[in-house]
C-alpha cells in the first residue's frame, strides 16, 4: 500500500511539481492550498507525512503545525516545512510548534525524495 502524503501550499506551481515528484516515487499526493484546507484534508485522510509551506492565506503553516499537534491522530505524524523561510528564528518556532523537519525553497527534487524516504520510508 502506497504512502500518503498531504501537500500543503497556496502556490499551484510549487504544488504541481512536489505531486510529480512524489507520485512518481510511488507515493500517493493529496493537496490543500492553505492551512486551513490542509486541516481539514489531513482530518478527512489518514496521510503518512505533511509537507507544508509557511506563508499561505487564511492558516499559515506553523498555526496549521500548531492544530494538527492538538489531536490525538497527528501527534506523531512527520510534518515537514518546505518554505523559503530559512532563519534560525523560523526554524526554532517550527520546532517549538512540532515540525519534524524543514525544506527551503526552490527545492530539488531528488533531495526531497531523500528527505521523504528517511523520514517515511
Amino acid at each position: 500500500m502506497a504512502k500518503t502524503i498531504l501537500a500543503v501550499d497556496d502556490s499551484n506551481s510549487i504544488r504541481q511539481m512536489i505531486v510529480f515528484t512524489l507520485k512518481g516515487a510511488g507515493y500517493q499526493v493529496v493537496e490543500a492550498v492553505d492551512g486551513n484546507d490542509g486541516l481539514s484534508k489531513a482530518k478527512a485522510n489518514a496521510v503518512n507525512l505533511i509537507l507544508t509551506d509557511q506563508n499561505m492565506p487564511g492558516m499559515d503553516g506553523l498555526t496549521m503545525i500548531k492544530n494538527l499537534r492538538a489531536t490525538p491522530q497527528y501527534r506523531t505524524v512527520p510534518i515537514l516545512m518546505l518554505t523559503t523561510e530559512s532563519s534560525d528564528a523560523m526554524k526554532s518556532q517550527g520546532r517549538a510548534v512540532g515540525a519534524t523537519g524543514w525544506l527551503v525553497k526552490p527545492f530539488d527534487p531528488q533531495k526531497l525524495l531523500e528527505v521523504v524516504k528517511k523520514v517515511i520510508g
